[in-house]
């Protein structure tokens, strides 16, 4: 890539919303899933006799449903920000390719 087209690329007000909005997603995302993971860490590492628990009168406890809904949670974050990046990001994107490869 030369530099002329850098240059295009990163003065470009599209190119700085796309980047603007894409990293300030990510952080979000980023946080709720730092959240969930280390807020069940933290119910591991301090709160056993809660995670032991039994649900009925089977073997499972507390513990494994809820680790499941931090995988499930992990899937449905990622799915979001694929469908955003997949609209949103992708047409601004677009917009940048047009406007820069004039």
């Amino acid at each position: 890539m030369n530099a002329d087209l850098a240059e295009r690329i990163a003065s470009n007000p599209h190119y700085r919303e796309l980047k603007s909005k894409r990293s300030s997603f990510g952080w979000w995302l980023t946080l709720a899933m730092m959240v969930v993971y280390y807020g069940f860490i933290v119910l591991v590492a301090f709160n056993k006799p809660f995670l032991s628990q039994r649900l009925g009168e089977g073997v499972m406890t507390m513990g494994i449903p809820i680790g499941f809904g931090v995988i499930v949670f992990t899937i449905i974050i990622t799915a979001i920000y694929v469908r955003r990046a997949n609209s949103e990001f992708d047409d601004l994107a677009d917009k940048i390719s047009k406007a820069v490869l004039k």
